[in-house]
């Protein structure tokens, strides 16, 4: 009997986690397939957090987390690390996900040591390098040297077409988010401090955002104080400029509770009781159209459109004025709110993790080539 294949899924942040926690559940029943994961550490106390959750143990950890980390220092500690991780561990195929720092560099190392790399979650674009940075760069990056492209989306897949990149190696998953979204949605459970009340998700943290911050709390502040029937809920970024910015305007408004960032579980819960989502976060409007939550992007552009298509989303871009013009009438509104309750997910449909281990596999020789997933809204 051959050895089976050993497929390196690599992630470092609590989002990946939690995104490629599926592919490794699919991988591991993938006959001919032997997932060993790897992970950076470029996120520490979230992403152990989030291997608890589900139940993951590293097989290796590069530990690379340091206090006030630049992005540069951070690079050049993952690619020698991991190459030489790689080469020890006698990796055939590695799985890095979407736009960390860490997906590229263990993919730059994988593609230093001849490894072919797989990536999950591939071809979502802004199309602008600045917003969200510096995630757009390290996408468009790590799809320049992959072996396996796999686009959660029709769209996505059309970015890499359009970027000359091979139809025969490119097969829609739809997004592990989802997945992930529906194994640990059944082990939330809301704060009792928030049960039987109207709530709203604040997250706000993009670097994009930053020198907007303060208009844009103080725009968080006129909506809670013009809508009193809702409690605002704002797990705070650790950053010190969100909070400088966010403490003076919100502290003192009786419905917003600023709290500590929560974990993944807490978060998950928030979200489904909640009458409404405001964020500039990327997975957030993943989650949320997941739960069923209408959610309003503090964002220029998305990388994630098929909410906006689909009817979830509604960018708001992040300029004050324009955040309170679309978020004041779905608070005061029930009917604007639940026709963004739709019914098909534009993002997947919980399989997508099975469809990457079937696409690893076929790369071998192990398995059928996977059909495209095709959302339908």
């Amino acid at each position: 009997m051959s050895k089976p294949k050993r497929i390196c899924v690599a992630f470092g942040t609590r989002p990946e986690a939690s995104k490629m926690a599926p592919v490794i559940y699919a991988l591991r029943k993938q006959a001919g397939l032997e997932p060993i994961i790897l992970v950076t550490g470029q996120h520490r106390e979230q992403l152990d957090s989030m291997l608890e959750i589900f139940e993951l143990k590293p097989d290796h950890d590069l530990d690379v987390m340091q206090a006030t980390q630049r992005l540069p220092d951070l690079m050049a500690r993952i690619v020698p690390e991991a190459a030489n991780s790689l080469r020890d561990l006698e990796i055939d195929y590695v799985l890095v996900h979407g736009d960390t720092l860490t997906s590229f560099a263990v993919a730059l190392a994988a593609f230093f040591e001849n490894i072919p790399v797989a990536h999950v979650e591939a071809g979502l674009r802004s199309h602008n390098l600045k917003e969200p940075f510096p995630e757009e760069g390290n996408r468009k990056l790590t799809d320049a040297i992959t072996d396996l492209d796999l686009p959660p989306t029709q769209l996505a897949k059309e970015n890499l077409i359009a970027e000359g990149k091979s139809l025969e190696n490119m097969i829609i998953t739809g997004n592990t988010a989802v997945d992930g979204v529906q194994y640990a949605i059944q082990k939330a459970v809301l704060a009792e401090h928030l049960r039987g009340k109207s709530l709203v998700t604040i997250t706000m943290h993009r670097r994009e955002n930053l020198e907007l911050m303060p208009e844009l709390a103080a725009c968080i502040a006129k909506l809670a104080k013009e809508n009193p029937q809702y409690y605002f809920v704002y797990p705070v970024h650790l950053n010190p400029v969100v909070r400088n910015a966010v403490y003076p305007a919100l502290e003192t408004i009786d419905n917003v509770l600023l709290e500590e960032p929560y974990d993944y579980l807490n978060m998950l819960a928030l979200m489904q009781a909640s009458e409404l989502i405001l964020t500039d976060s990327g997975g957030l409007q993943e989650e949320g159209t997941a739960l069923g939550v209408p959610v309003v992007v503090m964002r220029n552009v998305t990388e994630r459109p098929e909410g906006v298509t689909a009817g979830s989303l509604k960018l708001a871009g992040n300029r004050a004025e324009s955040v309170y013009a679309v978020t004041s009438p779905l608070l005061q509104d029930a009917t604007l709110r639940n026709a963004m309750r739709i019914k098909n997910n534009p993002y997947g449909d919980g399989l997508a993790g099975e469809r990457i281990a079937q696409a690893v596999a076929w790369r071998f020789g192990l398995a059928e080539r996977p059909k495209d997933w095709q959302a339908r809204y």
